[in-house]
């Protein structure tokens, strides 16, 4: 019966032992998120400009998928080619919150979409231009002077009583003060019209790892603008986050406008956030896009080439359709205008 019984209860504590460790093979996280490849979703689908003319071809929108790394997903992603890791004070700011994460996401998404509109109508001849409100919060860092006093979603309207209705602004202000200096920030919040002193503080070490600058501890803020344009345009992205799309939205936008075709009916994909003026930059995931774009159909690939910087977008999509053996073309672009060139010159 002794026997019977200890036996019993080694088995019991093996159980255990394997319950524990595929808890924490699961459950563990790593300060790591790995991104796999997404979907290239037909841009038509989610944009749809007033009176636009309908085409043949088809613009895409490239998207990674991304989530925080237990044990499993990161040695998967050690030996996946077509899955990446990247450091967790890469993706958020520490403190930050899963829902002001995603929000910060959604605003960004928002950004690239106004400014794909802004390119795309200016370079049609059609009206398009922002009125500025002031400047958003979007992620207060833990510890320093605005914790506690400015929250996600207020608005700076000025800096020691000096109107601020952009970023530009805020940060040329911003400049002239150094660590310990007292800053009078006026901000709204709903209804209301708020001024706080707040002093100037170092930035924590994953903020500046030199520890040089100083900051009231505001990060990612957003000018809070309002898009004016003729004609109107929807736009439907659901819960996609993020600026990657900004050249792909503006040549939708663009070619919805015009009466000709500018995709001569090819299957374009491609990444890339877009400024104002129409200057083409990097972004991540850019491996995973290309894979996404590949298994899509795409006959053709907008990287930004970063003006030829070792290492660029452009570079590591070629390498990743080279490894993966598509006919798909890769295309390097700085501006919006290097798009519409290669456009114009396929038959």
């Amino acid at each position: 019966m002794r026997e019977t019984t200890n036996t019993s209860n080694k088995s019991w504590l093996r159980w255990l032992v394997l319950i524990g460790i595929l808890i924490i093979i699961n459950f563990v996280q790593l300060p790591y998120y790995f991104s796999v490849p997404g979907e290239a979703k037909i841009l038509t689908e989610v944009i749809e400009v007033e009176d636009g003319n309908p085409y043949e071809g088809t613009f895409m929108l490239t998207t990674i998928r991304m989530g925080k790394a237990n044990i499993v997903n990161y040695v998967w992603a050690l030996v996946s080619d077509k899955r990446e890791l990247i450091p967790e004070d890469q993706v958020r700011p520490e403190g930050e919150t899963d829902e002001e994460y995603h929000h910060r996401q959604l605003m960004m998404m928002t950004g690239s979409q106004e400014l794909a509109v802004i390119v795309a109508y200016n370079y049609a001849g059609e009206e398009a231009y922002f009125e500025n409100h002031g400047v958003l919060v979007t992620s207060v860092i833990p510890g320093m002077a605005a914790e506690g006093h400015l929250d996600i979603g207020d608005r700076i309207v000025a800096i020691d009583g000096e109107e601020v209705l952009e970023i530009e602004t805020l940060f040329d202000l911003l400049g002239d003060y150094r660590i310990g200096d007292d800053v009078s920030i006026t901000f709204e919040r709903e209804d209301d019209t708020h001024t706080v002193e707040l002093q100037v503080e170092p930035f924590p070490e994953q903020v500046d790892p030199e520890g040089e600058r100083g900051g009231i501890g505001i990060v990612n803020p957003v000018t809070d603008r309002e898009l004016v344009n003729t004609p109107e345009i929807n736009i439907d992205t659901d819960q996609i986050g993020g600026p990657s799309a900004g050249l792909m939205f503006s040549l939708e936008i663009y070619n919805q406008l015009l009466d000709e075709d500018i995709t001569k009916g090819h299957q374009i994909a491609g990444t890339g956030s877009i400024d104002e003026q129409g200057n083409v930059g990097r972004i991540g995931g850019v491996k995973q896009k290309v894979y996404a774009s590949h298994e899509a159909g795409a006959d053709v690939f907008f990287a930004p080439a970063e003006q030829g910087e070792a290492g660029s977008n452009y570079e590591i999509a070629v390498e990743t359709a080279e490894s993966i053996g598509t006919d798909m073309e890769i295309v390097p672009v700085d501006t919006f205008e290097d798009a519409l060139q290669y456009l114009e010159s396929i038959s």
